[in-house]
């Protein structure tokens, strides 16, 4: 079973990953806005197509992050209450190397390939 001093340094890695890029998307954000002001004018529609699928894409990544953040919010929990490691639905141990790779996994490789499959 993974040490608890070494998942937390695991998470505390991932919250500061997902905390550094949603910065960054809100930064990036913010010069399109200011870019998008200035450019309002333009006529072609091939940029507006390709500045509003830049949009989407930023929209998409953003919610993702923030789910990667709660799920690391969800592990710290875990962690604090001596749960982390096992597998939210069958109480299995989740292997070290799942754990290393996601950090927040909360469930096994088979038990989360079945709950996505639902």
């Amino acid at each position: 079973m993974i040490d608890p001093e070494h998942a937390e340094q695991l998470l505390a890695r991932e919250r500061a990953r997902v905390e550094n890029t949603l910065s960054t998307l809100r930064e990036f954000g913010r010069g399109n806005l200011e870019a998008s002001s200035l450019d309002q004018h333009l006529s072609e529609s091939a940029d507006q197509a390709e500045a509003l699928t830049q949009s989407e894409i930023d929209d998409a990544l953003a919610e993702r992050l923030r789910d990667e953040r709660q799920a690391i919010t969800a592990a710290e929990r875990r962690l604090r209450d001596g749960s982390y490691g096992k597998s939210i639905e069958s109480g299995e141990l989740i292997p070290d190397e799942r754990l290393e790779a996601i950090p927040w996994a909360e469930r096994t490789v088979e038990e989360q390939q079945r709950y996505e499959g639902q």
